[in-house]
């Protein structure tokens, strides 16, 4: 079977992503459960370095994580129940109803989403649950705030890939062609130092291509001016991010 292309914006620097991505709030898949039919097998579509394949096995007897980056894939959170393996969303390799949950986080957008909702309907169990899970623009405790918003739309705005505009936008101009299901407001919420943030900014595929294609380093500029605002170096702050969720079930006759 030919694999579909995808546009690897995360292979190069996944050592960044699996230490500088935030992780999700255990929360998340206690609601997921609650909208499946079983508990055998979830599979998880875009994991990147695993951060939700590890939570979801606290609860489902087998998880299947798939990234069609394999060098995301070798950076992967080893954790029992959870088997990794490199293959785009939209080609699983996985039996015909065979899986209670899908999942795909902060990965839907990449996604050719009517390939990929057709290998959710082959695979699904009836009545099986899907989630496109997606957190948004961070926050940040205090005046640091204003600056962290003024780099992310202002400065490096205009290198997102085209596809961020959904983050942006909370999933609501995704199409989703099954009956939603409404979950419980979520975040994710840590607290970091001020490297810890300049890590996950690292991450930031705008970045990457704003550092290949300006004169000067903008992040630069940036730092200079967080960690002058920030405090100390061990000082911690509060850094959210709002979850969106595109919550649903598949309906035992879908296109089968």
């Amino acid at each position: 079977m030919t694999q579909t292309p995808f546009k690897d914006h995360f292979s190069t620097g996944s050592d960044n992503y699996a230490a500088h991505r935030p992780t999700y709030p255990p929360e998340l898949v206690d609601e997921l459960v609650k909208i499946c039919p079983g508990t055998k097998l979830a599979l998880d579509c875009g994991c990147g370095t695993g951060q939700l394949s590890v939570l979801l096995a606290e609860k489902f007897t087998q998880v299947i994580a798939t990234d069609a980056s394999t060098a995301q894939i070798q950076k992967t959170q080893a954790k029992k129940g959870v088997t990794y393996r490199a293959a785009p969303a939209e080609e699983s390799g996985l039996p015909d109803r065979s899986v209670d949950l899908i999942t795909v986080a902060q990965a839907a957008h990449w996604l050719d989403l009517d390939k990929f909702y057709q290998e959710v309907q082959r695979i699904a169990v009836p009545d099986a649950g899907i989630a496109l899970i997606s957190y948004g623009v961070l926050h940040v405790d205090g005046d640091v705030d204003e600056l962290v918003q003024n780099f992310y739309y202002e400065v490096i705005g205009p290198y997102w890939p085209a596809e961020r505009r959904h983050v942006e936008e909370g999933y609501r101009n995704l199409p989703f062609p099954f009956p939603k299901r409404m979950l419980p407001e979520l975040a994710i919420t840590v607290s970091w130092t001020v490297d810890d943030l300049l890590g996950y900014v690292s991450t930031w595929s705008a970045v990457k291509l704003a550092q290949k294609t300006l004169t000067s380093n903008p992040v630069t500029a940036f730092e200079t001016e967080l960690r002058e605002r920030w405090g100390s170096r061990e000082q911690r702050r509060r850094v959210s991010w709002p979850l969106s969720l595109l919550v649903g079930n598949v309906p035992a006759n879908a296109n089968r």
